[in-house]
């Protein structure tokens, strides 16, 4: 038998990373690394720069825990059970030392993992945040193409004050408005929470039931990328049918969808896709308050409980886990770039 060479052996990563487009996801890989350390470092300062700690936040949210009538010893004593005690550099070198060996931390209080509270709630928030962003490019690509083909008319004026009112209107205010309208007056869909809880629909029973929880926080996060990505494809489309190579197609006796479809909306596109990409940290914001407002079990009611108990462990984490999430999906939309725009080269 032949022995193999230890070249022979690397050959398939070369060739891998011989390609243009392995190089340059492997280069935003690595440039990954320094933005998401930054963002843990600036986390923890900002923490740390707070008032207060976990153990004031005890404190607060239950008075009995400082009885007894040295309460400055006992508040003592509760630190350094809970490794508060450590000078600050030292917590972070610590927390930093086990997220290298792929440890998030524990919740100071309760010592429940914090990869297994994101890991529990994670799911819930990205499905919210998947149908929200799907609502918005079904809803806004054909109604901006809609308004920019038809310029100027009644329907292209009623489309453009929708857009502004979308973009306008603060997310609490559209939740309490649609929980009032389509929950406490029609009745159409329910108040908040996840699913109905003691009832057994079947598979497509349970999936339905949950898709009717889901529909009114979905669309009120997405209301105002809906709002955008409308705006930017009309005024993307107008920019492009105005173009010499549009005027080129048409007099060929092209017919009219043909020019729409095929030519006009692959260019008109490429400013959505990143309007798209942009709005992902909004979606995560915005879905602080909506899953709070609809008691949706995601990030958002887990990150204000953290910040509420001053819980830098699970700060610390849900913000990484957000952070790789948003960077990650920016690279998504990079790459989806080269699928559209076949100018487009990485090198």
């Amino acid at each position: 038998m032949r022995p193999v060479s230890h070249s022979s052996l690397f050959t398939p990563l070369y060739s891998l990373l011989g390609l243009p487009m392995n190089r340059y996801i492997l280069r935003r890989i690595v440039q990954m690394l320094p933005v998401l350390f930054g963002i843990t470092i600036i986390t923890f300062s900002f923490t740390e720069l707070a008032p207060g700690d976990a153990v004031a936040a005890m404190v607060l949210m239950n008075p009995e825990t400082g009885v007894g009538g040295d309460e400055g010893s006992h508040a003592d004593a509760l630190r350094e059970k809970y490794g508060l005690d450590r000078p600050a550099h030292i917590r972070y070198l610590s927390w930093m030392g086990g997220l290298l060996q792929g440890n998030l931390g524990v919740r100071i209080r309760s010592k429940i993992p914090v990869a297994d509270e994101v890991a529990r709630r994670l799911p819930a928030t990205l499905r919210l945040m998947a149908v929200a962003m799907a609502i918005s490019i079904v809803l806004g690509i054909p109604l901006g193409i809609f308004s920019a083909l038809n310029q100027y008319t009644t329907p292209d004026y009623v489309l453009t004050f929708l857009t502004f009112i979308g973009i306008s209107i603060p997310g609490f205010f559209a939740a309490i408005g649609a929980i009032y309208l389509f929950s406490l007056k029609l009745g159409w869909l329910p108040t908040s929470g996840y699913t109905t809880i003691g009832s057994d629909f079947g598979l497509w029973g349970t999936t339905l039931d949950r898709l009717k929880y889901l529909a009114l926080p979905a669309t009120v996060l997405g209301l105002e990328t809906t709002a955008g990505i409308m705006r930017y494809t009309r005024s993307s489309v107008l920019e492009v049918v105005r173009l010499d190579y549009i005027t080129v197609a048409r007099s060929k006796g092209l017919s009219e969808k043909v020019v729409i479809l095929r030519h006009t909306l692959r260019n008109a596109l490429l400013p959505v896709i990143t309007i798209i990409g942009l709005r992902l940290p909004g979606l995560f914001g915005g879905a602080i308050i909506i899953e709070t407002i609809f008691n949706w079990p995601g990030m958002g009611i887990l990150f204000l409980d953290g910040v509420a108990t001053r819980d830098y462990p699970l700060i610390m984490g849900m913000t990484l886990v957000t952070a790789f999430v948003i960077v990650f999906s920016n690279l998504i939309t990079d790459l989806t770039y080269g699928s559209i725009d076949p100018r487009i080269r990485y090198e």
